[in-house]
């Protein structure tokens, strides 16, 4: 499993446990399910963003 796999797998669960079991998407705020989430930039690398913990936001595969 890679860094950021392992990422996901925290951020996701970390904000499961935190909001009961619904992991909102950072673009469209619908329940994501654990197998449709991904890793979002919330200031996009493009733009100076970093992959630190503070930057990344669990996202829909199809949203991001």
């Amino acid at each position: 499993m890679s860094a950021l796999s392992l990422t996901r797998e925290k951020i996701y669960r970390t904000v499961a446990r935190q909001l009961h079991g619904v992991v909102p998407c950072w673009l469209c705020g619908e329940h994501v399910a654990h197998a449709d989430a991904t890793l979002e930039h919330i200031i996009p690398r493009s733009e100076g963003g970093s992959s630190h913990l503070e930057n990344l936001a669990i996202s829909h595969d199809f949203c991001n």
